[in-house]
């Protein structure tokens, strides 16, 4: 994709407000992590921006949410087919932007049309009960639109991730400010307005604002914005949360993890290297869900620690434009730095190199690392890299002690004969999600997403119920035939 191919574009040095227009920031150039060069060249929005375009969602809002459920529903369900139709309006944009090797833009695409058409679905859900009085009235409790929704999202994922959160909050009546990750601006952002301005989203409703760490600070602390959905670090969203709590907004914040696979000793070791690998290196580490800690039974560790590194020594590593090519390369220089850090500082508290540890650029080799000390870098902090670090236990309770000791609860996987006996050993892991016999990368529109402790806070992504506690306030309405007589 050359640059001259992308100027054609409708976001070519241009923000979304409704319709593509120019911001009052500097044009940012995109720029492809594999090779360097410049795919893109989009607009950037300003504070004043800001402003300007959390007025018109606001006044975009209103006859939206007034709308009945069947226009919403209608077009999601029409986005969800014209990308069905034409999957490149996003794959060709996630595979350079992001790094993304094919398969798993491809994937990425099916996740998306699964939250559009779970949109549309959402748009229909009940949305309240009826409650029982003491008086002889209708008492009501249904759930009403919040607003505008501020939505900040990641570059790892950046299409499903921005998603998830746009379409419910816009099923349910609301109206969506979203900051995008300035690297990802167009799979991230623009091409999803661009997919649901074809499917016939009235204009104003949704705003796409690229812009730095300044713009983020003023979208949270926005007066107009009552509720805010971030997907990112744990660390930016303990800042975010910080900066909303004096102003009692409703946060969502979908954070970090550090996920472990805890491996029993009866498992096919080949078939749990295969799960482990997938888990610590799809899409180069980047996941807030990649397989971060193998806790691997002291019987197995070694066959299983050379299954690993002989999975890692034969992935193909290279521009992801390449479909030959199973992993990309690291989003950025810092990022790769940051990566390559932590596996050197775990190498020299004890740990053995069995695959990788070496980079070419921005691609990283697919990393394991063994006999890794609880205490090391590599195993207590979140990596964000194609690492696998593996250490070794001898008792389930120990297992377990360790699981939980990490501030993160986000994702686990347990790999067993044993499924039932699994089961009951989830009653005992602190994790917002456990997975028996599969790693811990896993995620469906009809769930309720989302970790615990260090990983997130403040309600779920997915299923009807979750949504419905995210993006909506809850109102108590009672009706009485009469006017209500009181002694004065």
């Amino acid at each position: 994709m050359s640059t001259t191919e992308t100027t054609a574009q409708p976001w070519d040095g241009r923000i979304f407000t409704g319709e593509w227009s120019v911001g009052g920031g500097e044009p940012l150039e995109v720029r492809a992590p594999a090779t360097g060069r410049p795919i893109a060249r989009v607009g950037t929005a300003t504070t004043t921006d800001l402003d300007v375009a959390v007025a018109a969602a606001s006044a975009a809002q209103r006859h939206w949410a007034a709308l009945t459920y069947e226009k919403r529903a209608k077009v999601f369900l029409d986005a969800a087919r014209l990308l069905e139709e034409d999957p490149t309006r996003l794959t060709r944009w996630i595979v350079p932007e992001s790094g993304s090797g094919q398969g798993k833009a491809a994937f990425e695409v099916g996740l998306v049309v699964s939250e559009l058409t779970e949109a549309a679905a959402l748009a229909a859900a009940p949305y309240g009960e009826l409650l029982r009085s003491t008086k002889p009235r209708l008492s009501v409790a249904r759930r009403v639109p919040i607003g505008v929704v501020g939505v900040i999202s990641p570059f790892n994922f950046p299409a499903i991730l921005s998603m998830r959160s746009v379409a419910p909050a816009l099923a349910l009546g609301n109206a969506v400010v979203l900051k995008p990750d300035p690297r990802t601006t167009i799979s991230g952002g623009f091409a999803l307005a661009q997919l649901l301005s074809d499917a016939g989203l009235p204009a104003g409703l949704l705003q796409v604002l690229p812009g730095g760490a300044d713009l983020g600070q003023a979208l949270v602390t926005h007066p107009r914005v009552p509720c805010l959905s971030f997907t990112g670090s744990t660390a930016a969203g303990r800042k975010i949360g910080e900066a909303a709590a004096p102003l009692l907004k409703k946060v969502h914040l979908e954070l970090g993890g550090n996920n472990a696979l805890l491996v029993l000793p009866d498992v096919d070791v080949a078939a749990a290297a295969s799960a482990g690998a997938w888990g610590s290196f799809l899409h180069q580490g980047q996941i807030c869900m990649t397989t971060g800690r193998h806790l691997v039974h002291a019987d197995i560790a070694e066959e299983y620690g050379e299954a690993l590194a002989e999975k890692a020594n034969h992935l193909p590593v290279g521009d992801p434009t390449d479909p030959n090519n199973a992993l990309g390369p690291i989003i950025d220089e810092r990022q790769r730095d940051k990566v390559h850090g932590l596996v050197t500082s775990t190498v020299e508290a004890g740990a053995g190199l069995a695959a990788g540890g070496t980079y070419d650029g921005l691609f990283y080799r697919p990393t394991v690392l063994t006999q890794v000390p609880l205490d090391a870098p590599g195993f207590t902090e979140e990596i964000f890299g194609p690492v696998a670090p593996v250490t070794t236990y001898s008792t389930i309770d120990e297992a377990i002690e360790i699981i939980n000791a990490s501030e993160y609860g986000l994702s686990v996987g347990i790999l067993t004969r044993d499924a039932f006996g699994a089961y009951e050993l989830a009653d005992r892991i602190a994790s917002g999600a456990v997975h028996i016999n599969d790693q811990t990368v896993d995620d469906e529109a009809v769930i309720p997403f989302g970790g615990i402790k260090a990983s997130g806070v403040g309600g779920r992504f997915g299923g009807h119920s979750a949504n419905l506690e995210t993006f909506t306030e809850t109102q108590w309405i009672t009706v009485q035939s009469r006017i209500e007589r009181y002694p004065f």
